[in-house]
């Protein structure tokens, strides 16, 4: 057993002292790893928006597609057409891409949970 000499009252200080800046630090890592976490959801928020605008311009193209098929009986809107799907398939690519990066597991906060443990740990252990 590990014995100390020091008062029981500086013993009580220097421990309140010790989580208190404990505390103190683990509010500094979760403000850290919590604007890391909020920067990724931009980039999946930018993926998203970026999507949704090559979406509303292949949802014109294959408007304009359906225009000129009816206009001119197929050549000229078959080839609008084609360039409306291969819009339409970038959009859906980008928006997947963008909304997996918002899943839950992605943003969680995986170093403040782990040092959170590490330390109620070590505080349990200092006071048996």
């Amino acid at each position: 057993m590990n014995t100390d000499n020091r008062p029981l009252p500086q013993l009580i200080g220097d421990l309140f002292d010790s989580v208190n800046r404990l505390l103190h630090q683990e509010l500094q890592l979760v403000r850290v790893e919590t604007t890391e976490k909020a920067n990724e959801a931009a980039v999946g928020l930018i993926g998203i928006v970026g999507g949704m605008m090559v979406a509303l311009a292949s949802l014109l193209v294959l408007v304009q597609a359906l225009v000129v098929a009816v206009a001119n009986y197929m050549p000229a809107g078959i080839a609008a057409l084609l360039v409306g799907v291969v819009l339409a398939i970038i959009a859906f690519i980008l928006i997947r891409a963008g909304t997996s990066r918002l899943e839950a597991k992605t943003l969680a906060l995986p170093k403040t949970a782990q040092s959170l443990k590490r330390d109620k740990d070590m505080v349990m252990e200092t006071v048996q």
